[in-house]
């Protein structure tokens, strides 16, 4: 996972593969053992004291990130600072700092030595998600990670991430932005205030017509090749070691070892603000169905479904493709699939800009309608979080203990899926049983 510290721009000098990552390892090893001696340890900071943002990523999710805290400093009234980015492909690193300043490093653990870095957002590759923001906390700092929070084999690496951020002090959020969304709160209360009964099953997922997040990633260059301008075994991480191959290293949403389709490229969206408004965590068993129904061209499904049994007695279903993008009634317009959550008294559900409860059948309550307070708010989201990473506070909109419940049960319906059974949650031991 580690690279060449350059930031002169591009260099001709040549080097064997062995003496390239051999190098890597010396330099960014000595950054590690320095951020990691102290352990947890991010500078104490006073109410108007300068935040300073690292990016660990440089492709295109990361534009999102980068434009919206410069418009936040642009503000004047959040102060903040990009003063870092990361990649190890240095075509990318060298546009982005070109576009917004900040120093620039080739490998993410030489960022974490930084000692102006007091916040990171990680937009790389999913595999790499997980072990990068455990040593972002560990480094004391506040980590913004995009989803899905590991990858679908790293279930052992999930759970050791909520562990690290359960132990620290620092605050972390998942990429999720659509927790922003006040529906999601006004929906959660009418659930807690008992409005729908006791919760007995919920739909939420994902449609939409396309594999341009997948297949349609643009390749910058096909004729790049590894060296000191792109890392292909830091890129790798930890799975399985495969020759260079100029797709798998741009079009990386496309193949298993790197992604898991609408399982967990998606779902986290829908199913992320779901087991918020239910307030369940571990499931006891996932089943799930699906596989490349409409574009071949991939490793991953392009058609997932998953069905979550909860020991509370409730059951998700996560269901969606990217062969057809209907949502279902009463849609806000975005793909993701309108929720849904009946109970023993009645249903709520979202039509256009209201939530709708719905009576059941022999339920002696009215219909009613609630007006959404407010939609997303990415910038908001942003400027929320840096909130909390100022005052201390670490009940993020979208914490780290939300985001360890949500991608076990995602990475239970891939592991399941793969192996054609019903995965289950061992709590006593905290494994999942396949």
């Amino acid at each position: 996972m580690i690279t060449m510290n350059e930031n002169s721009g591009n260099s001709s000098t040549t080097i064997s593969r062995r003496q390239f990552v051999q190098s890597a390892g010396t330099v960014a090893g000595a950054a590690l053992v320095a951020a990691a001696q102290k352990p947890f340890g991010g500078r104490a900071l006073g109410a108007n004291e300068r935040l300073g943002i690292g990016f660990i990523g440089c492709g295109g999710r990361s534009g999102a990130h980068f434009q919206a805290v410069h418009w936040l400093k642009t503000q004047g009234k959040d102060p903040i600072e990009i003063v870092a980015s990361c990649d190890i492909y240095r075509p990318r690193l060298n546009k982005r700092i070109e576009g917004y300043g900040g120093k620039a490093y080739m490998d993410y653990r030489e960022l974490l030595a930084d000692p102006n870095v007091d916040v990171v957002c990680i937009s790389t590759p999913d595999h790499h998600h997980g072990q990068q923001a455990i040593d972002a906390i560990k480094a004391g700092k506040h980590v913004y990670c995009e989803k899905p929070v590991t990858h679908w084999r790293q279930f052992e690496l999930t759970k050791k991430l909520a562990h690290t951020v359960r132990e620290s002090d620092r605050a972390f959020i998942l990429g999720s932005q659509g927790m922003s969304d006040s529906a999601y709160h006004q929906m959660r209360k009418l659930v807690v205030d008992g409005l729908i009964g006791k919760p007995i099953h919920a739909e939420c997922g994902y449609f939409r017509v396309g594999d341009w997040g997948e297949r349609g990633m643009r390749i910058d260059d096909p004729n790049a090749k590894p060296g000191p301008d792109l890392n292909w075994e830091a890129f790798l991480g930890d799975m399985p070691k495969r020759p260079f191959d100029v797709s798998r290293f741009f079009r990386w949403r496309m193949y298993e070892d790197y992604a898991g389709g609408p399982s967990t490229d998606l779902f986290p969206h829908s199913l992320t603000p779901m087991l918020y408004m239910l307030g369940v965590k571990m499931p006891s068993m996932v089943v799930a169905t699906g596989g490349k129904y409409r574009y071949q061209e991939r490793e991953i499904p392009d058609t997932f479904n998953t069905l979550i049994d909860y020991p509370e007695g409730i059951t998700v279903a996560v269901l969606g493709t990217q062969g057809n993008d209907y949502q279902g009634a009463g849609g806000r317009g975005a793909p993701g699939r309108v929720p849904v959550i009946r109970g023993w008294e009645g249903t709520l559900t979202i039509e256009g800009k209201e939530i709708v409860f719905i009576p059941a059948d022999g339920s002696k309550k009215k219909p009613q309608r609630f007006a959404i307070e407010h939609g997303e708010d990415f910038t908001g989201y942003w400027r929320d979080f840096l909130a909390c990473c100022r005052s201390g506070q670490k009940e993020t909109a979208s914490t780290m203990d939300l985001a360890y419940h949500v991608q076990t049960a995602l990475q239970m319906g891939m592991l399941g899926l793969q192996a054609g059974k019903t995965a289950r949650f061992d709590t006593d031991k905290e494994e999942i049983v396949v």
